[in-house]
Parts: C-alpha cells; sequence; structure tokens
C-alpha cells in the first residue's frame, strides 16, 4: 500500500516537471515568433518612414521587445530548471575540486 503511495506521488511530481518545462518550451517558442513580428513592423515602418537600413536596424525599437521580454524569459527558464542548470550545483564542486587538484598533482610531478 505504502509502495503505490510512493510510487503515485512520484508520478504526480515527474507529471508537473513535464509540464512546467513544456509550458516554458511553449512561452520560448511564443516568445521568438511574436519578436520576429513585431521588429519585422517596426523595421518596415522605420523603412517606411525614410530611415535607411543602417538607422533602422541601430534603433533600439527594434530590441527592445526582446531585451524585456528576455528578462522575464531568464526568470522563468530560472523557475522551471533553478540555478543547478547553471552548471553550479554540488556535483560542480566536486568535479572542479577534483580538476583542481590533479593539475596540482601534474604541476608538481613535472617539477
Amino acid at each position: 500500500m505504502q509502495q503505490d503511495f510512493t510510487q503515485e506521488a512520484s508520478y504526480i511530481r515527474a507529471k508537473k516537471r513535464v509540464k512546467a518545462i513544456k509550458g516554458f518550451y511553449v512561452h520560448l517558442i511564443v516568445y521568438v515568433l511574436v519578436n520576429i513580428f513585431i521588429s519585422g513592423v517596426i523595421i518596415f515602418g522605420l523603412t517606411q518612414s525614410g530611415y535607411n537600413l543602417v538607422d533602422t536596424f541601430s534603433n533600439f525599437g527594434v530590441y527592445s521587445t526582446w531585451l524585456f521580454w528576455g528578462i522575464g524569459m531568464f526568470f522563468h527558464w530560472m523557475g522551471v530548471f533553478g540555478f543547478k542548470s547553471l552548471g553550479f550545483g554540488k556535483d560542480w564542486e566536486e568535479k572542479k575540486i577534483k580538476e583542481l587538484m590533479d593539475q596540482e598533482d601534474e604541476h608538481s610531478k613535472k617539477r
């Protein structure tokens, strides 16, 4: 009985995690598609207003939505994947310590 409950609870947690990951990727696709459209509209509008192509692409309005929505995307990514996805988890610390110790051993053997 306890085994069934544990297995079901594990399944529910995994299902929530998959839903969160899927939500992030849907958000990412919408972010890219909508920003391409918005940037295209802004570029088209600026070129119709007499801006040359270089001035159009150097206009902050073309990139502003990417930047500000991108900050929101970063926090969504952090909420779904967390700091461990940056590679600075406990495993990283142990691997880095071992790597530095190995480098020190090699350096002392060369002397």
